[in-house]
């Protein structure tokens, strides 16, 4: 692997809740049920990129939601 790349990170429901807090695993799955948050369905998970977690979250904290 080329040192400039890096891997991408994806996390489970329960992953990305321990991730942010305030957010709970029940919030996560309605985000991605919702269309909200981008995920990757593999079989019955929600996987979600974490560098897309942290960038939905920081938007929604410069909207002032």
């Amino acid at each position: 692997m080329n040192t400039n790349e890096s891997k991408v990170r994806l996390l489970t429901i329960k992953q990305a809740a321990k991730v942010i807090d305030g957010l709970t695993e029940y919030r996560i799955r309605q985000l991605c049920r919702t269309e909200e948050l981008p995920y990757i369905r593999a079989g019955k998970k929600y996987l979600i990129n974490e560098q897309t977690l942290i960038n939905f979250i920081e938007s929604l904290d410069k909207e002032g939601r």
